[in-house]
């Protein structure tokens, strides 16, 4: 499931290529409210038709550092392995909400508001530990001593809700338990998942290193039977204790396969189950269209040469220039090579299929406006306004056959209860609008010395990043003035630099200000039926959107080359307006790099001159990202279903530390606002659903009006199954039911229709 019970995690979107695939309905709106842009793509079968027994591997990228959830270093490995052999009391389903599970859960509700707010849980009987213990109030209250917060010698990642709870308490028996909140807590769903045993979570000795490595104690329909660190393997077997649907696999074996490996890893059959790049998605597709063909292979090695090119080859190999004649055959002989082995490849990548989805997580651009240029409020929405984020959205998902829809929240995604599209509160993409913010906040066409090729955020050099081991060119090698994997867009590459830009009147910046949060009033305020409601912020009219102020006008089509074309280089106290766009380098990155590449379009037409830094994968999120060391840069959030406690610390004002740093969280765009932050905080603490909403919906539309943190696109999810595998996939937003997971039964076919658990 996408969220783990600990922290969001952020992703940087690593993947590339196109991919030949049909494509997958957009689904739109209907009576039930929101639905998922694509549907989840997982070959579901009726248990009676999945086989009993065998093993099933499933790749992952690494062996987790911790099986603690509830540790720093928690990854999606530790979240495969917890949802199969531990309690989750609330799972998520298709659209991602949240849903009492029947195999722990007999009951959970708020049973009292006033004058605290108290949920009890009346937990199944039947639910014990791999030990014979029961699951009951001595773990509920275990947990919740250690994630709490008051006592440091745990090392937590996070307390949030916990620290919300007085007391936690046995009710009539040890099955049901009783927990009575300080604060009002909202999203009480989020606790307790995944749940540990006592014996884990009853000492900081236990939590902080015992549950590194293994997990003696379980609940879940597997258990841990071994973890072999040298080859990757995490073995898990039937829990013979289980009371639930039993599991239709002996064995489930998640192992490590690095994302460049996995072709290598799906050609030699090591894997029945691996997320694969769009790369690896396309050439699967292929080889299960020319499965059973004959003759050579339209595509790979050697398939684009033509038969002129094959004459000229065969001239030069057999000529009387000894020297060209023995390179020319010895490069005949490795393209025959080559092509033997992607043909042996193809062949073994056809007993695979690829099941897709929009995974629940989004990229965005995040503008950082810790300082620069970017520090002002009107360049980054200057910058967002440029953005057409229908054309990044296609950039990426369109040639994969997934619907290509924009993200409209911060806070949550389609399908969700809490997904209302806010983006009207920053306006749409107007490229007019962007050069007149840009003037109004002082940036004129001119000439104007470039910032350091090297600078941080601020402009000043950042040092120890050109020529820094492991950064790669990555194909860009023929951009103009590439030089140690940096290059200016649009310098050198024979635009003329004539290009007229915005002459505008000055006006008063606070206005434009204040007229852009009235519209995120306006914006947070619409009813169902899309009308705002009446009162004083209702009252300013006009179209939603960033605007300059009045009076600031847009260039005239005499003085620029046009709404569409790209405006002249802008400029201000003598410097130009270049902002630093940080991007991963290595393989796996080439579609996060086209995106980019896009954006830098883009921004040119306002006049923005974009410096594209290449650097070293490995270290692009904590070096640069976390570290703040950029104006630009691409990555990504899981989506959540709790957005009041996992938004708040991603979208909080940064305040001070005590030795003078700024602790930013997880917010690494440095923006954000003190009326943010309360709108957190009510929400989180308001129990009415319908109240909630409304203050997800306004807290996300002042988001969208700071123009900190752009939504671009939902990620897409690829995975790579043999077709006998059932109910398992691209899950999107649900989260797996393992016991299910097996190979279909000889003659059986998966589809959608609903039985009866079998045997």
């Amino acid at each position: 499931m996408f969220h783990d019970g600990a922290r969001r995690r952020s992703v940087a979107l690593l993947t590339t290529a196109v991919l030949a695939l049909p494509a997958v309905a957009a689904c739109g709106a209907s009576e039930e409210g929101n639905v998922p842009a694509a549907a989840q793509d997982l070959a579901p079968a009726p248990r009676d038709l999945v086989a009993n027994g065998s093993t099933l591997t499933w790749a992952i990228d690494a062996v987790p550092g911790t099986l603690n959830a509830y540790q720093a270093d928690a990854d999606t490995g530790t979240t495969r392995v917890t949802g199969a052999v531990l309690p989750a009391l609330f799972t998520l389903d298709d659209k991602g909400r949240p849903q009492a599970n029947p195999d722990y859960l007999e009951s959970a509700e708020v049973v009292e508001r006033e004058p605290r707010q108290v949920v009890v849980y009346r937990l199944n009987q039947k639910a014990v530990w791999s030990d014979g213990r029961e699951v009951g109030a001595p773990d509920f209250a275990a947990q919740w001593r250690a994630l709490r917060g008051k006592d440091p010698a745990y090392w937590t990642a996070r307390n949030a809700g916990y620290d919300r709870i007085a007391k936690v308490e046995r009710g009539k028996d040890d099955l049901e338990v009783r927990v009575t909140f300080d604060k009002p807590y909202a999203e009480w769903r989020s606790l307790f998942t995944p749940l540990y045993p006592k014996d884990v979570m009853g000492t900081p000795d236990s939590f902080n290193d015992s549950a590194r490595t293994t997990l003696k104690n379980t609940a879940g329909p597997f258990s841990l039977k071994k973890i072999d660190r040298k080859s990757g393997d995490i073995t898990l077997v039937r829990n013979p204790r289980w009371w639930g649907d039993q599991p239709k696999l002996d064995q489930l074996v998640f192992r490590k396969v690095a994302p460049k490996n996995r072709t290598k890893a799906l050609t030699a059959g090591r894997v029945d189950l691996a997320q694969v790049a769009p790369g690896e998605a396309e050439r699967i597709s292929l080889a299960r269209r020319d499965k059973g063909a004959e003759g050579p292979l339209a595509h790979g090695p050697g398939a684009g040469r033509t038969p002129a090119d094959a004459l000229m080859s065969w001239a030069i190999a057999n000529g009387t220039e000894q020297e060209a004649a023995e390179s020319e055959q010895l490069a005949r002989e490795q393209t025959r090579e080559a092509v033997a082995a992607y043909a042996a490849e193809q062949k073994s990548l056809a007993a695979y299929e690829v099941r897709k989805a929009l995974e629940p997580s989004f990229t965005q651009l995040a503008l950082n406006g810790a300082d620069g240029p970017l520090a002002d409020e009107r360049v980054r929405r200057a910058v967002a306004r440029a953005l057409d984020r229908k054309e990044l959205a296609e950039t990426v998902l369109k040639p994969l056959g997934l619907p290509a829809q924009p993200v409209g929240s911060h806070l949550a995604l389609a399908g969700q209860d809490a997904y209302e599209d806010a983006s009207d509160a920053l306006g749409s993409q107007d490229t007019a609008e962007a050069r007149a913010l840009l003037a109004e906040a002082g940036w004129k066409p001119g000439q104007g010395a470039a910032r350091p090729k090297n600078a941080g955020a601020s402009g000043e050099p950042a040092g120890g990043e050109e020529g820094e081991e492991g950064v790669e060119d990555s194909g860009n090698e023929d951009r103009p003035g590439d030089d140690g994997g940096e290059y200016i867009v649009g310098e050198d590459d024979g635009k003329s630099g004539e290009r007229g830009g915005p002459m505008l009147p000055g006006a008063v910046a606070a206005g434009q200000g204040a007229a852009l949060w009235r519209q995120a009033d306006v914006v947070a305020r619409q009813d169902g039926d899309g009308k705002a409601e009446q009162g004083a912020h209702a009252q300013q009219g006009g179209p939603p959107g960033a605007y300059a102020p009045k009076g600031t006008a847009a260039p005239k089509e005499s003085e620029s080359p046009g709404a569409e074309g790209a405006a002249g280089p802008l400029a201000k106290d003598g410097l130009e307006l270049t902002l630093r766009f940080v991007v991963p380098s290595g393989a796996g990155s080439e579609q996060l790099r086209a995106v980019a590449d896009k954006i830098a379009e883009q921004l040119e037409k306002i006049g923005v001159t974009t410096a594209m830094k290449k650097v070293p994968s490995s270290g692009y999120f904590t070096d640069h990202v976390a570290s703040g060391q950029y104006d630009m840069a691409l990555y990504s959030w899981p989506g959540t279903a709790y957005p009041a406690t996992d938004g708040r610390p991603i979208h909080a004002k940064p305040v001070p530390a005590a030795d003078g740093s700024l602790n930013v969280a997880q917010n690494y765009t440095r923006v954000g606002t003190d009326r943010i932050d309360q709108l957190f905080d009510q929400a989180v603490g308001e129990l009415d659903d319908g109240a909630r909403k409304k203050l997800i919906k306004e807290a996300d539309a002042r988001i969208w009006a700071v123009a900190g943190a752009i939504p671009l696109y939902q990620r897409p999810e690829l995975v790579a199954a043999r077709p006998s595998v059932a109910n398992a996939g691209a899950f999107g937003f649900a989260t797996p039911r393992y016991q299910d997971i097996g190979f279909l039964k000889k003659g059986a076919k998966p589809g959608k229709q609903d039985r009866k658990s079998g045997s």
